[in-house]
């Protein structure tokens, strides 16, 4: 393994950047279902875009069943996150 020691410069790290991006997208792209990250957001993404008081609102609706299950993505291999489509509920 070789240590790098050079200062990375703006360009190098955005570029950087983008490749990780581009692999987190391919990797919400596996098993043949695409899940663009612009129809999936984090429950305190979904708060803010749809107006809610508070992320307990997104949680309850999940467990009250008022978000379906097939609206929210659990992805373990990002530390368990969820995912909820960017769809209206109420």
């Amino acid at each position: 393994m070789e240590t790098i020691t050079k200062k990375q410069t703006f360009q190098e790290l955005m570029a950087d950047s983008e490749a990780i991006i581009g692999e987190a997208t391919a990797f919400l792209q596996q098993n043949g279902t695409k899940f663009p990250l612009t129809d999936w957001l984090t429950p305190a993404e979904y708060a803010k875009r749809f107006g809610l008081k508070s992320t307990n609102v997104v949680s309850n609706w999940i467990k009250r069943g008022v978000i379906p299950t097939e609206n929210i993505l659990h992805v373990p291999e990002l530390n368990d996150i969820r995912l909820i489509k960017a769809v209206p509920y109420q």
